[in-house]
């Protein structure tokens, strides 16, 4: 016993001092594709190595429509290898309250050879509005006892995910990011839940289970699909074994995208959500 006391006074506090302090994510961590719209010459090629559609062409009228799903997105890099007009960063934290928040569309005049001209028209501003994580941080626990009078508590549902996800999730409840200091707490019965986090495209098998969990969650319920697969179905897309992304069979209140999204990245989700608590009320 005065062997882990002595030890936990060398090692000191390891939890992250976010949201207090900006989120620490590695340089190396890679997120969403960054893209020069105006400098995009050819969409073609990005769009024909991407393995989930998230870059995606539509040619008419001589004219070609470009869009980034960064719902679809893996983060995969691919797209960069083969274009020099996207380049990936490490900017993860793109969680947003509808689909739509995460399509990005550029329309481009066309060339005789296929090729792009010059931008018509770039990408609408996204409808999310992000707020100061500090202040949302800060805010946190009054914003739970005055809107659920309680602490939140939230049922992680796996609907048929790689487990990728839940790795990420299992790291909220370390104590590196220690999600209960915010009063959040992860319960085992939907009955007690306020939040379902749910992971991984809906298969077939699970459609029923996620209904009934839905179902047994006590109003006001709030559902926020976790991942590329929870957001567009992902690298699984919709096929014989899955029903796709998670709003195909429930209702979702906020999107959380990445492949995986880091601990950080999932905690910034909730926090903007509990935003939108009031406004569901």
């Amino acid at each position: 016993m005065f062997g882990i006391i002595s030890k936990s006074l060398k090692t000191g506090v390891v939890t992250t001092g976010y949201p207090d302090t900006p989120a620490e994510v590695s340089s190396h961590a890679r997120g969403k594709p960054q893209i020069d719209w105006a400098g995009w010459k050819d969409a073609r090629p990005a769009a024909a190595v991407c393995p989930t559609g998230a870059i995606e062409t539509r040619d008419e009228s001589g004219a070609r429509a470009v869009t980034l799903d960064l719902g679809k997105c893996i983060f995969c890099g691919l797209c960069a290898d083969v274009d020099p007009a996207i380049r990936m960063t490490n900017q993860r934290a793109l969680a947003a309250p509808s689909r739509e928040s995460l399509r990005q569309t550029a329309r481009y005049g066309l060339n005789a050879d296929g090729t792009q001209q010059p931008l018509l028209a770039a990408p609408a501003a996204s409808d999310a509005k992000p707020e100061s994580l500090e202040t949302v941080g800060r805010q946190l626990r009054a914003r739970i006892q005055a809107v659920l009078g309680r602490s939140l508590h939230i049922r992680e549902v796996d609907a048929g995910s790689c487990n990728g996800c839940e790795v990420e999730i299992h790291g909220l409840n370390s104590p590196v990011y220690d999600i209960e200091r915010f009063g959040i707490h992860f319960v085992a019965s939907p009955r007690h839940a306020d939040m379902l986090l749910v992971t991984g495209p809906v298969t077939r098998n699970m459609e029923l289970a996620l209904k009934k969990t839905y179902d047994a969650t006590p109003d006001p319920r709030l559902v926020v699909a976790v991942g590329a697969c929870g957001c567009s179905a992902g690298i699984f897309g919709r096929n014989y074994a899955t029903c796709g992304a998670v709003d195909a069979v429930i209702p979702v209140d906020l999107y959380i995208p990445g492949c995986p999204p880091h601990p950080l990245v999932i905690l910034d989700g909730l926090l903007r959500l509990l935003g939108r608590l009031e406004d569901r009320r």
